[in-house]
């Protein structure tokens, strides 16, 4: 049967190659002297480019990087603007923090290292589904600038789209869904993060959101909006 070219590589390979190893070497992107344990590995490229992904799913890849305190409403709103997307024909999934740890991060703890490689993993996945075409919505508390930029260059700037969930710690602390802070308070949870770690509030993130001024409803209607606005999705 023959290939229906509409869905192949435009470009020769050997262009191909070039742009893409352009893309950042760090964090394990791209590097050029993997560790395999003697096993020697190359990296294979397809033929479907991104521009045939976007146009069988009517949608560029992005990855809505949510991040906030605890309690904040990060993976409520993460959900609810999920449905909407599905809903109205869009392909997307939820990269929430707490699942991931019960699977893909479940070897991993809380502190500052750990915490850097949890968000280093949860890019990654965000990345793979992003080159897969969808858009991904993360939520993690990712408390630290530097964990979010490497997240963003990992995913690529381009795709990127963090989304500060500002409800303020006193809210959070008053909601207290899961009694994380009840817990810290009694010295039950060492490093965590708004009473004994610190959280550094994004300086320039492209949407700020308190959901304590917004129904969920509103709120995730608003992320849609915004990804209207950034012709991620028509």
């Amino acid at each position: 049967m023959q290939a229906n070219t509409s869905m192949l590589e435009d470009k020769p390979q050997v262009e191909q190659t070039t742009v893409r190893v352009e893309r950042r070497t760090q964090f394990g992107r791209f590097v050029q002297s993997p560790q395999t344990n003697g096993i020697d590995i190359k990296w294979h490229y397809g033929v479907v480019n991104s521009n045939a992904r976007e146009r069988l799913m009517r949608q560029s890849p992005a990855t809505l990087w949510l991040t906030g305190l605890s309690g904040a409403g990060k993976s409520t709103l993460a959900y609810a603007l999920e449905k909407i997307l599905l809903d109205r024909g869009h392909c997307c999934f939820v990269v929430d923090g707490d699942n991931l740890r019960h699977h893909l991060n479940s070897d991993l703890g809380f502190s500052a290292h750990d915490r850097r490689e949890n968000i280093r993993r949860a890019a990654e996945v965000a990345h793979l589904m992003n080159e897969a075409g969808m858009i991904a919505i993360t939520a993690f508390i990712s408390p630290f600038r530097d964990d979010r930029a490497m997240a963003k260059e990992i995913i690529g700037q381009e795709r990127f789209v963090e989304v500060h969930v500002s409800t303020p710690g006193i809210v959070c602390e008053r909601r207290d869904p899961k009694g994380l802070y009840a817990k810290a308070r009694r010295g039950e949870i060492p490093e965590f993060t708004g009473v004994s770690a610190p959280y550094e509030a994004p300086l320039d993130p492209d949407l700020e959101i308190n959901s304590e001024q917004h129904t969920i409803e509103d709120a995730a209607e608003k992320l849609y909006r915004h990804l209207i606005g950034l012709c991620y999705i028509k």
